[in-house]
């Protein structure tokens, strides 16, 4: 196991600090983690390995596949577009994407896709790795599909289907790919490394991505409890591992890394993601992407509780595509938003606070208490135990 390394740990913060070590001690792998307060960082860390194989040490330009905390980049692009009037979420996807309106669902609404309750969670039919790295292929065949569910009158969770949904909107509003509506978008503005669509020359710098006997057994666990859809939702009718990586194969394949998969499939570090969710709720490097209001509006909350197709318990909520406070995904108050990722990914942004968080790791491990273990030190730096007491001041 290699040793950590830090670029800041801010007085105050060393229960953080001593909460990382303990992760990086306990665990295999390697992991990333970064907390910004006041477009700052306070905290910026990183350690173990980045290739098992190999014993590649995770340096601090290491990167590595964030999974579903992909669609939070997603519904910050979409938030920023309804701020701009471009975009309104409760009119229907036709007034973008005329296709869709194809086996009834002319009535589903941009909303509908962005809070999962647009019926299409899974593929109607088998799909293969070709498919999937071949944008409009998928989005020709979302079109296509009959919803499993009448639209708009529950939710469940869209695996991976939820990027290429709203995505093709997006790219319909902009005239921009999602790769390059996201670097002019959010990721130059802010000179991070982050990509939905890795670049070639980049691709050294990824981490090797580890399934833990945990994550292996709970995601088998997890399938067999829940509706035959939720097994296809989340390996798109077998082009996927159900853990979404294996050796050679998965989220590992290059190809993948490659292609604009923004349901599952971008790429960074901590770091990267802590300053942009940073820059969502206060001026970072000089640069703000949502105003207060827009915040509020779309963290409204849209889906939670029972969703459609069974699965076991807490369960998620979702605001207008943000993850939002819930039994199964706690932040630091109800008034966080962010989302996280298969394995154990989370990032996250605090508004009230001023705050923002994200920790990444390449060893996939289920119930994960990683990320948790930090948010619950963050909560014992004074600094912050005195902003959230704040908050609950009437």
């Amino acid at each position: 196991m290699t040793g950590i390394e830090t670029r800041c740990v801010t007085p105050g913060y060393e229960p953080v600090a001593l909460a990382f070590a303990e992760i990086i001690s306990s665990y295999g792998g390697g992991a990333s983690a970064c907390v910004y307060v006041d477009g700052e960082p306070v905290f910026d860390a990183w350690g173990g390995l980045a290739d098992s194989r190999t014993g590649r040490p995770w340096s601090a330009d290491t990167l590595t596949v964030i999974f579903s905390c992909t669609k939070g980049l997603m519904s910050l692009l979409a938030a920023r577009l309804v701020e701009e009037g471009r975009l309104d979420c409760d009119l229907p996807v036709t007034a973008y994407w005329p296709e869709y309106a194809a086996a009834g669902k002319q009535d589903t609404s941009v909303r509908d896709l962005l809070s999962h309750r647009a019926g299409l969670s899974a593929p109607g039919t088998s799909l293969t790795v070709d498919d999937i790295v071949d944008w409009e292929r998928m989005t020709a065949l979302l079109a296509a599909q009959a919803p499993l569910w009448s639209p708009g009158t529950g939710h469940s969770y869209h695996f991976i289907t939820h990027g290429w949904l709203i995505g093709e909107v997006l790219r319909r509003v902009t005239g921009q790919s999602i790769g390059a509506l996201f670097a002019e978008t959010i990721a130059n503005r802010l000179a991070v490394p982050a990509w939905i669509g890795l670049p070639a020359g980049k691709q050294p710098l990824v981490a090797r991505i580890d399934v833990g006997e945990s994550f292996e057994i709970g995601t088998d666990t997890f399938i067999r409890e829940s509706s035959d859809w939720i097994g296809r939702g989340l390996t798109l009718g077998g082009a996927l591992p159900p853990t979404l990586a294996s050796p050679t194969g998965g989220f590992n394949d290059p190809r993948l890394q490659a292609a604009p998969i923004p349901g599952a499939g971008g790429i960074a570090n901590a770091r990267a993601l802590a300053r942009i969710w940073s820059a969502a709720v206060t001026e970072t490097d000089g640069v703000r992407l949502l105003a207060d209001e827009t915040i509020r509006r779309a963290t409204v909350p849209q889906s939670s509780g029972a969703p459609v197709f069974h699965e076991p318990e807490p369960w998620m909520a979702w605001g207008t595509g943000f993850q939002i406070d819930s039994p199964a995904r706690r932040y630091l108050t109800p008034h966080g938003f962010g989302h996280d990722g298969a394995g154990g990914q989370v990032t996250f942004a605090e508004p009230q606070l001023r705050l923002s968080f994200a920790f990444v790791t390449n060893q996939m491990e289920e119930a994960d208490p990683r990320a948790q273990a930090l948010v619950d030190a963050l909560r014992t730096v004074p600094e912050i135990r005195r902003r959230i007491e704040s908050c609950f001041v009437s």
